[in-house]
């Protein structure tokens, strides 16, 4: 049995000599290349804190000390270390999720997976455990991989330092990245901090030898000690976190265990909020992750082992991929498009386009609120930004877009990334609310592509507008095989159209993602005898007057979206209907308003009714109400003599 299958928890990772921890330290990180390039998921972050993880949990006593994880991804070690060793379905249905999980285990405190929440969840928990007097209980919060660029880290810890009397432990894991390198002032003061002992070490040896050089030596000395005083305002380690009134012991190299026990032991020791700074190393031990300059194999699906080339998917294009492309041919021919992303230059697709325009495109750290109205910043200053953000983390800066974007008029694009539902990251990794919120937004205009092709071209229409936001959402994974219309409905395409033989007519609305699948489902309620048009509105906000005469020639309208069911695309649909006056049943098909467990894209949308087979079935019986409601319905002469 090897170490790590003899370890069911965190006592018998504590029952371990100091001796073996390098050997489990090993084995961990062959455990992870062999059981990640099965399942894919996030490789890179979790070698470079294996070390870390380990002496984390020989130090503190989980769960009854609160180990929190901000950027849940880099938890696979601490899943491992908690009697978690089940990974070959990791990520799937029935298996681990990929971020910390309550479900799971009673050691997943927080099911983190947006960045940059730890450290106040950790000043709420340090609150709740003094005011209920368990004085004896840690919080202990590991914060990086690029989330202390996020602002509600600072939120947090200024008032984390200001409750000098609650121990709060924050553990620094600076691996100089999130996916990429992490850029922006902060990282640079990080990245100083890492060479401070070496500048010490100069300072100590000109110290001891340079005073001893006759005459000279003592004024060589003091004027060089004058420059020390001023680069020490720089670089010193404690001075960022210290002015705060924190505690702060580092850096510390955080692939040796043993210097980062000590560490952890005489943080706990000091009774206050104190600063952990561990450097660490993304992708860890495996030569493809380290030598992958890109993102040292932060996630992705399955690859070789042996070499680190991942598996290529069956399929066209990725969604992602057209709009890379897209965005660099537009890039040529407008020198006022800018792009914008949050710490995401490759998993939105941008990095073609700051290697086209280096000087054009903005990373501005896990940092969406921050990106919104610097975009808004952008627009005033007479250019088109086009910010790439996945969409559920859009959420997380809906205040920015409405009175920063919004409110002002100005002409920001926002590309929302893993729209709908995205399936194997889980709850959180859903992109199933910017629909509803951005129906919301005065003056927003919403673009749905269905394929491809549309993407370019909506791409194209979102920026050529100049008097207001737009946004455009796509899901993940190849993009759809083009789609062409048969016809025109307004500015809507019209993608289908079957005459039925018994008289009812249901006009289907499908939006972006949903065409293809309407279109094949209104194959099959056709064959029922029921008509049956399918359209693609291509923009559903605003919706297209021109809905208003279709839905009139229609006995039911029903809307298939990729988005939760509240305060989308069909309830804009319905209000349109209501407000015009026009009485035709609306039944909406979309994701339900619950979060959904991590599975496939094409296992979740089957649970929930967004296959053509089941968009079918429930048409064809909604019509059949509809009929037999008619045929009971009393005739008008009947009708007049109750009144």
């Amino acid at each position: 049995m090897s170490l790590l299958e003899s370890i069911t928890g965190p006592d018998d990772l504590k029952r371990l000599d100091a001796a073996q921890l390098p050997r489990l330290a090993e084995e961990i990180r062959e455990f992870l290349v062999q059981a990640v390039s099965k399942t894919g998921g996030h490789l890179g972050p979790n070698l470079g804190a294996v070390e870390l993880t380990i002496a984390l949990h020989r130090v503190f006593d989980s769960p009854h000390d609160k180990i929190l994880f901000d950027t849940g991804h880099q938890a696979y070690v601490h899943k491992m270390l908690t009697g978690r060793l089940d990974f070959e379905r990791l990520r799937k249905r029935g298996g681990l999720s990929g971020y910390p999980s309550r479900a799971e285990s009673e050691h997943d405190v927080i099911e983190n997976s947006h960045a940059s929440t730890a450290l106040s969840y950790a000043d709420g928990f340090a609150k709740a455990f003094q005011l209920r007097g368990e004085t004896d209980r840690a919080v202990v919060a590991v914060v990086g991989d690029g989330a202390l660029t996020g602002g509600m880290c600072w939120e947090a810890l200024n008032n984390i330092a200001g409750g000098t009397d609650r121990p709060v432990i924050i553990v620094v894991n600076d691996n100089g990245r999130s996916y990429s390198p992490t850029i922006g002032g902060l990282a640079a003061h990080l990245a100083d901090l890492r060479v401070t002992q070496g500048y010490e070490h100069a300072l100590d040896l000109i110290k001891r030898t340079v005073p001893r050089t006759p005459v000279v030596g003592n004024i060589t000395y003091d004027a060089l000690h004058g420059i020390k005083k001023g680069l020490k305002d720089v670089l010193q380690p404690q001075a960022m976190f210290e002015d705060l009134g924190m505690k702060y012991v580092g850096p510390i190299d955080g692939h040796d265990e043993d210097a980062v026990e000590r560490a952890l032991r005489r943080a706990r020791g000091f009774g206050q909020p104190v600063i952990v700074h561990c450097i660490t190393k993304k992708g860890r031990g495996y030569a493809p992750a380290e030598n992958d300059t890109e993102d040292c194999m932060h996630g992705g699906g399955a690859f070789d082992p042996a070499t680190g080339a991942f598996v290529r998917k069956k399929g066209g294009p990725a969604w992602t991929k057209v709009f890379g492309e897209e965005m660099v041919a537009i890039g040529r021919e407008r020198r006022d498009v800018v792009a914008i992303t949050a710490a995401m230059l490759h998993p939105t697709g941008l990095a073609p386009f700051a290697e086209a325009f280096p000087d054009r495109i903005f990373d501005v750290g896990i940092a969406e609120q921050h990106a919104v109205t610097s975009a808004t910043g952008l627009a005033m200053g007479g250019l088109h930004p086009v910010v790439a953000v996945y969409a559920t983390f859009l959420n997380r800066a809906f205040d920015q877009v409405l009175m920063d974007t919004a409110l002002h008029g100005q002409p920001v694009t926002f590309a929302l990334d893993r729209s709908g539902v995205t399936g194997d990251d889980g709850a959180s990794h859903n992109g199933m609310w910017d629909l509803s919120i951005l129906q919301l937004v005065p003056g927003m205009r919403i673009a749905v592509p269905r394929d491809g092709a549309r993407l370019r071209e909506l791409l194209r229409e979102c920026v050529a507008v100049d008097d207001g936001p737009t946004a455009i959402r796509y899901p993940k994974g190849p993009a759809a095989e083009d789609l062409e219309a048969i016809g025109k409905a307004g500015e809507m395409d019209v993608l289908a159209r079957h005459d039925g033989s018994n008289g009812t007519r249901v006009l289907l609305v499908a939006a972006g993602s949903m065409a293809a699948p309407a279109v094949e489902a209104a194959g099959l309620i056709s064959a029922q005898g029921i008509g049956v048009t399918v359209v693609d509105p291509r923009w559903v906000k605003p919706l297209d007057p021109a809905l208003l005469d279709l839905a009139r020639e229609h006995a039911l309208v029903a809307v298939a979206e990729d988005n939760g069911r509240t305060g989308a695309v069909g309830d804009a649909v319905a209000r349109l209907l209501r407000d015009s006056e026009i009485d035709v049943p609306v039944r909406t098909f979309g994701i339900p308003q619950e979060f959904l467990d991590h599975a496939a894209r094409a296992e979740i949308l089957a649970d929930i009714g967004l296959t053509p087979q089941a968009l079918a079935r429930d048409i064809t019986e909604h019509v059949a109400r509809i009929t037999a409601s008619e045929s009971d319905a009393p005739a008008a002469s009947e009708t007049s003599d109750h009144e």
